[in-house]
């Protein structure tokens, strides 16, 4: 009944707007005939009085001219006739209606003098419509008949035609809708038969069977393309694993594992979160995956948690996927860890001016460790095509490594960083290599489409292959591999954020801790100890507001969380003094008594108390000098469900391209950064609530779940595009 109604709701709006519009036409096309007509025949009747009309006009014998009138409305149609003497007086009248005749207002209507004839409807009539006629001698005009018309006849004429045009057109509407429904009808019922029996494989010819499977693939990716528009959560991505990739194996390789054993000077062991954006963003999606994260066992009591084969259940108590943890000496870990990934590639990728140090011991152990990573992840393979999900700058040989050892395998690799142009990247001596190596995954994600158009820029350089621009994928030596944006995100419902203390407490705990006023103005930076994070600019950036703004001293405080790290490293070691002693001669500049312009703290904490920071301050301000995405700031965002605080973003983010609604600053620009301090320290409630709901909305929809879900949806059409293609192979 429903699609009757959805074909004849619209069937009936188009006949009555066809009508409509006919109608408008035919009464305009028959008054424009019928008007013509009277004229016609009115400059016809006058032309056969003329001489009779002149005679009578001449002897003036008012009696004659009354005679030839009443000849002239004999016609039904005339409803009465008159002649005019040129002043505007009535000579003689005659009509059966009783109609009058005003001279006056007929030879007003006149459009110019020297026109012959004039016609319009008459004055104060409806149905009514005059001629008017000169009458000549000599070349001298010396009266004018004018002659009424009745056009009732007219309107019942016009109403006959559309009647009958209405009737015509939904008798030719419902006939022809009637055919074609019995025509659709007939062959849909004969098409879905078909389809159905080609689907299913019944009959169906042999030539028939890849348009059976493109209909397949088809279905599968508006189903995906409907899923991905949907919010994402942990119960939503475990159920699109269950359907598209039917509880197969997912394999993790990463550098940082997400639970670290640490052994304390009292002698206990300490379980540790490592302040980590691949940690964050990858730990809930294994929670829903229950797959198998391989990483450096990098924690002094790892071995003892672990089993002989480096293998554990996580999270404590909980269970849901397991950890294998791989060992590296002190010399692997310096030379693969912190020589060539960190001071290497590290500084390479990132626009944070410190030169990039390539020694060929470092790409020895970078090379050994990442044949050792990928010998795990075959290891753990407990099926003959697992999906590897391989992370960041650490294994960019990885890839075709593990293709080697698992030609079936699904192979995704996710690089967290910037990539850099092509010019860049040829700086490093092995980029061939690094390239190539990343050319071994199925798909190879970025944060950006900036970055993917840098990797295939650099592959057009350096590597012959083939790229196809339209799909955005490289052939190389057989295989393909597909080049993807992917915005990484955080976990939403953060389960940090939903297990803190109300704000309340958080800002009285904060002010305690840091023993600042009851009314301070509180900024947060939460930050890896890394010069690509920008901490230097940011203090300087405190210094420059309490220069400009006078009424924030006193009152303004930074609150600095900067986790250690890298600290083998000489680069990191210098940051660490320098940014002690920006903050040591800010402090002393502007600090009186208790109060601190900057509040330092150098050590790690745990995610329940930095998120408690992250519902305390007045705004954070990530001041990041070159970054992949920067997850503080969406960790912010996701933290402050009362809708209060003022993100400040720098434009260097991958994050500012979709938090539009913070405050986006140059951090190398300090008057512009400063400014930004004042305009988050005064702006209104309501402008916060906003700003920070326009955020939140986003970070929601684009969540970790989501774009973990993207690739996992990319991941299982890609499989079973393999699958069909393996299967016509051997079919021929």
């Amino acid at each position: 009944m429903k699609e009757w109604l959805r074909f004849l709701i619209p069937l009936l709006a188009t006949i009555a707007l066809l009508t409509g519009i006919t109608s408008f036409l035919v009464s305009k096309t028959s008054q424009s005939w019928f008007e013509r007509d009277v004229a016609l025949r009115s400059e016809l009747a006058v032309n056969s009085a003329r001489a009779s009309v002149l005679r009578a006009w001449n002897l003036h014998d008012s009696g004659a001219l009354r005679k030839q009138l009443e000849e002239i409305t004999r016609d039904t149609r005339i409803a009465g006739a008159g002649v005019c003497a040129p002043g505007g007086s009535v000579a003689a009248m005659a009509g059966h209606s009783g109609l009058g005749i005003d001279c006056a207002r007929v030879l007003a209507l006149r459009p110019a003098p020297n026109d012959q004839s004039w016609h319009g409807a008459y004055p104060g009539t409806e149905n009514e419509h005059f001629s008017a006629v000169p009458v000549h001698e000599g070349g001298i005009e010396v009266c004018v008949v004018v002659i009424i018309h009745d056009m009732t006849y007219a309107e019942r004429r016009a109403a006959l035609t559309r009647q009958f045009t209405f009737f015509a057109l939904g008798a030719l509407a419902i006939t022809s809708s009637a055919i074609t429904i019995l025509f659709l009808r007939y062959v849909r019922r004969s098409w879905d038969t078909q389809i159905r029996r080609l689907l299913r494989g019944e009959g169906a010819r042999p030539e028939f069977q890849p348009l059976r499977h493109d209909v397949q693939e088809l279905a599968r990716q508006l189903s995906a393309e409907f899923e991905s528009s949907e919010h994402w959560n942990a119960d939503r991505l475990r159920s699109v694993l269950h359907r598209h990739l039917h509880g197969e194996q997912i394999i993790v390789l990463a550098n940082r594992e997400p639970y670290i054993h640490e052994r304390r000077s009292d002698g206990e062991i300490e379980l540790v979160h490592p302040a980590s954006g691949v940690v964050t963003a990858l730990e809930p999606v294994m929670r829903a995956c229950s797959g198998v994260w391989i990483a450096h066992g990098a924690g002094s009591a790892d071995r003892e948690m672990s089993d002989k084969n480096g293998r554990l259940q996580v999270p404590p108590g909980e269970n849901l996927y397991s950890l294998r943890r791989v060992w590296l000496s002190q010399e692997e870990e310096r030379g693969y860890y912190y020589g060539f990934a960190n001071e290497g590639l590290w500084p390479l990728c990132h626009l944070a001016h410190a030169r990039p140090m390539f020694r060929a011991t470092d790409f020895r152990h970078y090379s050994r460790i990442n044949a050792r990573f990928a010998a795990a992840a075959a290891q753990e393979g407990k099926v003959r095509d697992p999906i590897v999900w391989i992370q960041d700058y650490h294994f960019a040989l990885a890839p075709q490594l593990v293709r080697k050892k698992l030609p079936a395998a699904t192979i995704l690799t996710f690089w967290h960083i910037p990539w850099p142009n092509a010019e860049r990247i040829g700086i490093c001596p092995w980029h061939k290599e690094l390239i190539a190596g990343l050319l071994g995954s199925d798909i190879l994600g970025f944060h950006t489409q900036l970055h993917c158009n840098n990797f295939l820029s650099a592959i057009d350089r350096f590597l012959e292959t083939r790229i196809d621009r339209e799909r955005q994928s490289v052939f190389y030596q057989g295989h393909e591999t597909i080049v993807r944006p992917y915005p990484i995100s955080v976990e939403w419902p953060n389960s940090w954020a939903v297990a803190a203390p109300a704000v309340s407490e958080c800002r009285h705990a904060l002010i305690t801790e840091c023993d600042l006023k009851q009314d301070a103005v509180i900024g947060l930076g939460v930050d890896r100890l890394d010069y690509t994070k920008g901490i230097a600019e940011r203090f300087l950036a405190v210094e420059r507001a309490l220069e400009r703004f006078p009424e924030l001293r006193g009152r303004f405080s930074f609150v600095q969380l900067a986790a250690p790290s890298r600290t083998e490293i000489e680069r990191y070691r210098e940051l660490s003094s320098q940014i002690e002693q920006i903050v040591e001669r800010i402090n002393a500049r502007f600090g009186r008594g208790t109060y601190r312009p900057i509040v330092y703290h150098r050590a790690h904490h745990e995610p329940p108390k930095v998120f408690q920071f992250y519902r305390a301050c007045d705004f954070c301000y990530v001041s990041s000098l070159h970054d992949g995405m920067n997850l503080v700031a969406k960790e912010f965002v996701a933290a402050r469900d009362d809708e209060r605080g003022v993100l400040i973003l720098s434009n260097f983010a991958g994050a500012s391209r979709e938090l539009s609604s913070a405050l986006i600053v140059n951090p190398y620009d300090l008057e512009e950064a400063s400014s930004a301090f004042a305009t988050a320290v005064t702006m209104s409630s309501e402008e916060q609530q906003e700003r920070m709901r326009a955020m939140r909305q986003t970070v929601a929809k684009f969540n970790v779940y989501r774009w973990a879900g993207r690739m996992m949806m990319d991941t299982a059409g890609l499989r079973q595009h393999t699958r069909l293609l393996s299967r016509y192979g051997d079919r021929d």
